[in-house]
């Protein structure tokens, strides 16, 4: 069968589109533009505006397939693989990319068996091989102390699922041009068996590490549960939130929403501040994209310092509570 195109599922709540549509389409436009193909991105929803539709143009999608109804206000599983499945029959994509978010993770296992495809989920890293076409879908794998590359080289379309924050946004190029496919909803797609009745938080998820500015981020380094107060005290006078390393995690010192790295959370904050880290691959995987880095160590060769942007080799003890002390007199004096 021969496919073509590589296609991003955008996602939308509350008639917009969420960032994270725009983050495939970096992705997208990146595996679209080796393949020499195009890039689509699939939006099914309720009512969305213009202006935001005409945005995945703007940061790189060459033609959007707009599936638009009210039936499509939620987020049903068989709903959306059903309409998936059918345009997947009448368009034939090589590729398609969805965010590793709860939707995405629903959605395209479901839809993989439906249309006897493969999936790699959770990829971290995503490129082509010139030779085969073949989708290269890197991804931790035994808990996160290796990468792993996998391939589909027997079915179309290749699927990924990608972490979320794992690349920055496409940005906006107000002089792209591209074209917007209205698609009417088919009544037999959706599975009348199937109702939405209401919607309830995940209460364990406290920590909102993923969409803030600033990430303040403890280690083994502070030795002990009680030491991560100076963390926690830090971020308060920052206004950022409270990251960790999974040893820290995994001591109990703080619970699994605050891990940053392959087997926790991809953050990319406008500062990040790694203390008592030492830098795993596993954990650098998770935050080197920042926009900036700054790392707080006693070892000099600690691999942190690899990616930081500013270094301060020094007893995090010494450290932390002078620069809180600084802090709270700067909050004080302000307050005057």
């Amino acid at each position: 069968m021969n496919c073509q195109g590589v296609w991003t599922i955008a996602e939308a709540d509350q008639g917009k589109i969420r960032d994270v549509s725009f983050e495939l389409l970096t992705r997208g436009r990146k595996l679209a533009d080796k393949l020499r193909t195009e890039l689509v991105s699939v939006l099914m929803s309720n009512h969305i505006e213009s202006n935001n539709i005409q945005e995945l143009i703007f940061r790189g999608a060459d033609k959007i397939y707009l599936v638009s109804d009210s039936k499509l206000k939620h987020f049903i599983v068989e709903n959306y693989a059903n309409v998936l499945e059918d345009l997947i029959k009448k368009y034939r994509p090589e590729i398609i990319i969805a965010a590793a978010t709860t939707s995405g993770r629903t959605l395209m296992p479901y839809l993989a068996i439906k249309i006897k495809a493969g999936l790699t989920a959770d990829c971290t890293d995503l490129d082509i091989e010139k030779e085969t076409r073949n989708l290269l879908q890197t991804r931790p794998a035994i808990g996160g102390n290796i990468l792993a590359t996998i391939k589909t080289p027997k079915y179309r379309p290749q699927m990924s699922t990608v972490r979320p924050k794992s690349t920055k946004p496409a940005p906006i190029d107000r002089n792209r041009t591209g074209e917007i496919i209205n698609v009417p909803l088919k009544p037999e797609l959706i599975d009348g068996r199937v109702k939405r009745i209401g919607f309830r938080k995940n209460k364990q998820e406290d920590a909102n590490i993923q969409n803030v500015n600033i990430v303040i981020a403890g280690g083994r380094g502070l030795k002990k549960k009680d030491n991560f107060s100076l963390i926690k005290e830090l971020s308060q006078h920052l206004g950022g939130a409270v990251g960790a390393s999974r040893d820290a995690v995994d001591r109990s010192w703080i619970s699994y929403p605050h891990q940053v790295g392959l087997s926790g959370k991809t953050v990319i904050p406008k500062l990040y501040v790694a203390i008592g880290i030492s830098g795993a691959i596993q954990h650098l995987a998770g935050m080197k994209t920042a926009d900036n880095i700054i790392a707080i160590n006693n070892d000099p060769e600690a691999p942190i310092f690899k990616v930081a942007n500013f270094g301060i080799v020094g007893d995090l003890f010494e450290i932390l509570p002078k620069l809180n002390e600084r802090l709270s007199k700067e909050e004080c004096n302000d307050r005057k």
